[in-house]
């Protein structure tokens, strides 16, 4: 019979750390000292170094993480080895292997999470609760909207500030619902990276494809697993110049009833035919430099406009003042949190590992309108103060009267 100390592990007093280090002498170039130590990790280094002059340090010690199961009990640096050796880095001597960072990390987490980590995945982060709490309410409304009309297509929006981590939350979001096929359309190509990036490191998604223009294709993926498609929205909806209809390359994506469509950067939205030019070109770097304020649009947003089907949507902004003045989403299909939230979350956090603990003290100063432009703003019988034209700026070198709209970046 097992004792109460076998089936509940006591956590050691000692903090048992695995760590890696680089040697600057040639004939170590390319290759990481992978250990096990229960003091700390600079002077467990260092004692290898028993003839260190003052002040020198050949080595670089470039990872340094606990080496203890979520249960209490520890591991040591002999699984990482044997995970490192199976994967098939070379090890020429004792505890040296040929290896980066990256593969040390990965086989970190396939030791601490008792998995496999094939991929040699280096992300195994969770959700901050707010980010649960979106993903929640998100499953709840699509859940209880289909249940009440089974054929509706429901959506949500997610109203965050910049660094909510929408992406990583999102992804969760689609595996929680067991989702298979989803699109992610941006009119903002350049965030493609942070979407691939949080869905092929991180341990939850072990397995997900990312299909994007310069990387994996649909013909290429596994249609087997989970996969992610990313583009913009000219690219992935415009017309070809040649034939005037869908282009040949994306007939896939049209022909494909998606699990989940996902608008990322949604405020850039712009569906009046003023901006219809957008989906018309092929340059993503010349779309990259337009000056998208003048695509804003003012009406609400309608699907229809767009030649895709699917059964769930999912907006992500951080600053859809548009959308939510128009009414286009109701409170149920909302879930907001703000740069207030987050020091809020902050301040009142109890014990260790705050995740908002980096996060830098937040000051809000207002702007106190003099009397004589409240006059002016509260003419008219709709009370007609608009802040875009509050925040026009005059444009050095234009003529007299010329101005244009400042523009800032969420963040």
């Amino acid at each position: 019979m097992m004792t109460s100390k076998e089936l509940f592990p006591q956590r050691p007093d000692s903090h048992p750390m695995i760590y890696a280090y680089e040697d600057s002498n040639p004939i170590y170039r390319g290759l990481l000292k992978v250990g096990y130590t229960t003091v700390d990790v600079e002077k467990r280094v260092a004692q290898q170094y028993p003839t260190l002059r003052p002040g020198v340090k050949p080595y670089r010690i470039v990872f340094a993480e606990s080496a203890m199961y979520s249960d209490g009990s520890s591991f040591s640096d002999h699984d990482i080895h044997r995970v490192l050796r199976r994967r098939g880095f070379k090890n020429p001597d004792g505890e040296w292997f040929k290896c980066t960072v990256n593969d040390v990390r990965a086989a970190w987490i396939a030791v601490k999470n008792r998995t496999e980590n094939g991929e040699n995945r280096t992300r195994d982060f969770s959700m901050r609760p707010e980010q649960e709490r979106a993903v929640n309410k998100t499953i709840q409304y699509y859940r209880s909207a289909q249940t009440e009309n089974p054929h509706s297509t429901p959506k949500f929006l997610w109203n965050a500030k910049m660094r909510f981590g929408k992406t990583f939350a999102a992804y969760q979001l689609a595996k929680r619902m067991n989702f298979k096929k989803v699109l992610v359309l941006t009119f903002k190509p350049a965030v493609e990276n942070a979407w691939r990036e949080d869905l092929l490191t991180h341990v939850d998604f072990e397995g997900w494809q990312f299909i994007c223009r310069d990387g994996m294709t649909y013909e290429e993926a596994d249609h087997n697993k989970p996969i992610v498609c990313f583009g913009s929205f000219q690219d992935y909806l415009g017309e070809s110049k040649e034939t005037g209809g869908i282009k040949a390359r994306n007939e896939w994506v049209h022909s494909t009833n998606w699990d989940l469509v996902i608008f990322d950067e949604y405020h850039f939205g712009a569906w009046k035919d003023n901006a219809k030019k957008l989906f018309e070109q092929e340059n993503e770097d010349e779309y990259d430099t337009e000056d998208l304020t003048v695509y804003e649009r003012g009406n609400a947003y309608d699907e229809t406009f767009l030649p895709i089907t699917t059964d769930h949507y999912l907006f992500l902004s951080g600053t859809p003042f548009r959308a939510l003045n128009s009414g286009e989403f109701i409170e149920e299909q909302i879930y907001n949190w703000t740069y207030s939230d987050e020091q809020q979350a902050k301040d009142n956090w109890h014990g260790d590992n705050n995740p908002y603990a980096a996060l830098p003290r937040m000051v809000m100063m207002t702007y106190k309108i003099p009397e004589s432009i409240r006059k002016i703003a509260e003419k008219g019988e709709f009370n007609e103060f608009d802040l875009n034209i509050f925040f026009l700026r005059k444009v050095r070198g234009t003529k007299q009267g010329s101005y244009t709209r400042m523009r800032y970046k969420n963040g």
